[in-house]
C-alpha cells in the first residue's frame, strides 16, 4: 500500500503539472517519466501509474461534470488546482477502478491522505465531502449487480426499509441577540444537524447525541417542531425513506466543532435576521420558519 500511495502521489504530481502549465494530453507521459525518474527510480509500480493517469485524462471532462454537480458552489476553475487533481484522481478510482484491486473505501481515503499531504488547511474536508457525497448518491460500485437472468426488484414507496432520525433547530442567546446554529451542505444548502437513531433509542435520545456528536452542542430539548420524509440511496440497502422528527432546542452560544464526515463541509452560527436568505432545501424551511416565530413570539 505503501508503494500504490507513492505512486498515487506521482500520478497527482504529473496532472498537477498538466493543468497548472496548459500542457498537451500527449505529453503529460513526459512528465510523469520525469517524476518517476526523481521519486522512484525503481519503476516498480509503473503500469499502475501510466493507467491511471491514462484513465483520470480520457474520463477527465465526466469527472469535472460529477464534481460540478457534488460541489456546485464550487466551479471546477475555482477549485484549487492540487484539489480538483486529487478529486479527479479519487473520482476515477472511485468509479472506473477494478473493486477488487481498490474497493471504494481505499479510493476516498488515498485521496484524503493526498490532500492532507499537498493540499491546504480545508483540502481533506473538502475532498472528503464531495467523494464521500458521491459514494452516499451512488452506493458502492458493483455492489448492486444483477444476474441476467434476474430482474432487480423495483420496490415501492411502502415497500422500502425506513430509517429514522431525530434533529433541531438549536439556538442561543447572546448579547440579547437570538443565534441558530445550522450546519452546510456540499450541495449548496443550509441545513439542519441530525442523526440516525440507534437501535431501541428514544427519539429525545438520538437528537441530544446526534447534536452533540455532529456540532458538538450539549442541548436542552424543548418541545418538538414537526416531520419530514424523503428517500435516499444506501449503498447497500438501494433506496430508503429516511424520517427525521425535528425539536426546538437551547444551547450555549459557543463555538461549533463539525464532525468530519462526508456530506457537510461548515457549521455556523446565524442571526434570525438572516436566517430567511439562506439557501434551504424545501423541507426544511417550514420547520426552521416555525422554530422563528416561536422564538420572536416570546415574551421579551
Amino acid at each position: 500500500m505503501a508503494n500504490r500511495h507513492l505512486s498515487r502521489s506521482i500520478v497527482l504530481q504529473s496532472l498537477f503539472e498538466w493543468d497548472l502549465n496548459n500542457i498537451e494530453k500527449s505529453g503529460v507521459h513526459d512528465a510523469l517519466e520525469r517524476n518517476m525518474e526523481e521519486f522512484a527510480p525503481h519503476k516498480s509500480d509503473q503500469p499502475f501509474m501510466e493507467k491511471l493517469l491514462d484513465g483520470v485524462l480520457q474520463k477527465q471532462q465526466e469527472l469535472d461534470l460529477i464534481i460540478g454537480k457534488a460541489a456546485p458552489e464550487w466551479p471546477i476553475d475555482r477549485i484549487a488546482p492540487v484539489d480538483r487533481n486529487i478529486l479527479r484522481l479519487g473520482l476515477y478510482e472511485l468509479l472506473f477502478a477494478d473493486r477488487k484491486e481498490v474497493p471504494a473505501k481505499v479510493a476516498i481515503n488515498e485521496a484524503i491522505e493526498l490532500a492532507k499531504q499537498f493540499g491546504g488547511e480545508n483540502s481533506s474536508r473538502f475532498v472528503n465531502g464531495v467523494l464521500g457525497a458521491v459514494y452516499k448518491e451512488i452506493g458502492e460500485p458493483g455492489k448492486e449487480e444483477i444476474s441476467k437472468n434476474k430482474k432487480k426488484k423495483v420496490l415501492s414507496f411502502e415497500e422500502m426499509e425506513v430509517e429514522r432520525l431525530a434533529g433541531a433547530v438549536v439556538y442561543a442567546t447572546h448579547e440579547g441577540v437570538i443565534y441558530l446554529a445550522l450546519v452546510h451542505d456540499i450541495f449548496g444548502h443550509w441545513t439542519l444537524s441530525k442523526g440516525k437513531l440507534e437501535t431501541e433509542e428514544s427519539l429525545e435520545s438520538g437528537a441530544r447525541r446526534a447534536i452533540k456528536s455532529e456540532i458538538g452542542l450539549s442541548i436542552t430539548l424543548e418541545t418538538e417542531l414537526g416531520k419530514n420524509e424523503y428517500i435516499a440511496s444506501h449503498p447497500e440497502k438501494g433506496k430508503i425513506r429516511k424520517q427525521v422528527v425535528y425539536f426546538l432546542a437551547n444551547a450555549p452560544y459557543e463555538n461549533l466543532s463539525l464532525e468530519q464526515k462526508g456530506g457537510l463541509d461548515a457549521a455556523q452560527w446565524f442571526k434570525i435576521a438572516d436566517i430567511l436568505e439562506l439557501n434551504f432545501y424545501e423541507d426544511i424551511l417550514p420547520i426552521v420558519t416555525k422554530a422563528i416565530t416561536m422564538l420572536v413570539s416570546r415574551p421579551s
